[in-house]
């Protein structure tokens, strides 16, 4: 939005599908509105989020977001994670600065200690180069490139195995419901107007197998009589369709290695545990900090005052980062 040029290179920009990133806060919605981006959820049927129901020995409780201050647009929002990746895609797409490409980067063009681009491959594998004053690295959890630019300590606590219910009517409507259960937390909020997510966190590294049908005789035996009984069919009717996915909970501290060319941001960055929706929260509020320290710069091309000036993001980000990953852990 300041006219500067921007090469995005993505490995794939096909939808995405996958189980996690579809709950954004409000805070994360403000974000959002900051960075004139809040019609990305629009057009998706994406969901209003007012707050949690808590679940815990056949008792509940709702606790509501404190929007009063705030206009009657923000709320949290619930969708499918790709369609809300894929109207962020099309809004920097439309943006005459922007080029959007497919490719994998291979790797980062270092001299001197200094990060001038990246090398990639495009869709038809021909390897190409682009330099850049300024890389901004944000591969996600499974990141190969952040090895050099932060210490790498990804902490693995549980999985979330994940189910998709139909037409299934929640305790309440527009909340995230969250059951204490026993061993650990269940999960259910809605993605869209027909859909519910559903999430089991499994503690350890190790999940019950899918393929020869231990995951589904754990989500019969254990978590099922422990959800609400109005969505008990919902639950059993998505474990016997079958669509059950796995992903492995990761958590990782901010631990930067301050580098000349290159900034390191999202999940290869910093992550926290999943369970309270916050990943999408920081990563937004991170780019606003981000966008704001370099909106008095015109000029990009001093990789190492550009360093030190940028190791003020850090701090900078915390107030946020720091609350949402203590609350997640």
């Amino acid at each position: 939005m300041d006219g500067r040029r921007v090469h995005v290179i993505e490995r794939d920009l096909a939808e995405p599908d996958r189980i996690v990133g579809e709950l954004l806060q409000p805070g994360g919605y403000l974000k959002l509105i900051e960075l004139g981006l809040q019609d990305c959820v629009e057009e998706i049927d994406s969901q209003r989020v007012y707050g949690y129901a808590l679940f815990k020995d056949g008792k509940d409780t709702r606790l509501s977001y404190p929007l009063e201050k705030f206009h009657s647009d923000v709320s949290g929002r619930s969708f499918h994670n790709g369609r809300f990746i894929q109207r962020m895609r099309e809004k920097a797409a439309s943006l005459p600065n922007v080029q959007l490409e497919q490719g994998t980067v291979t790797s980062l063009l270092e001299e001197n200690g200094t990060i001038k681009g990246v090398q990639y491959k495009t869709k038809t594998g021909q390897e190409l180069t682009a330099y850049a004053p300024l890389t901004i690295v944000c591969d996600g959890c499974f990141s190969n490139l952040r090895r050099s630019l932060c210490i790498p300590k990804v902490d693995v606590p549980s999985c979330f195995v994940g189910l998709v219910l139909e037409n299934c009517n929640l305790p309440y409507a527009n909340h995230g419901h969250v059951v204490l259960a026993d061993p650990s937390p269940i999960l259910f909020y809605p993605i869209s107007s027909t859909e519910v997510r559903c999430l089991v966190d499994v503690p350890g590294q190790k999940v019950p197998s899918i393929s020869n049908g231990e995951m589904a005789k754990y989500l019969k035996t254990v978590v099922a009589p422990q959800i609400p009984p109005q969505i008990y069919d919902s639950f059993v009717a998505a474990v016997d369709k079958g669509n059950i996915r796995t992903m492995p909970n990761r958590s990782m501290p901010a631990a930067p290695h301050p580098t000349p060319g290159a900034l390191l941001m999202g999940d290869a960055f910093n992550m926290r545990h999943p369970l309270t929706g916050g990943g999408m929260t920081v990563a937004l509020s991170d780019i606003v900090v981000l966008r704001d320290l370099l909106k008095p710069l015109r000029d990009l091309n001093d990789s190492v005052t550009l360093c030190k000036y940028l190791e003020s993001f850090y701090t900078l980000r915390k107030p946020v980062a720091s609350t949402i990953n203590t609350l997640a852990g």
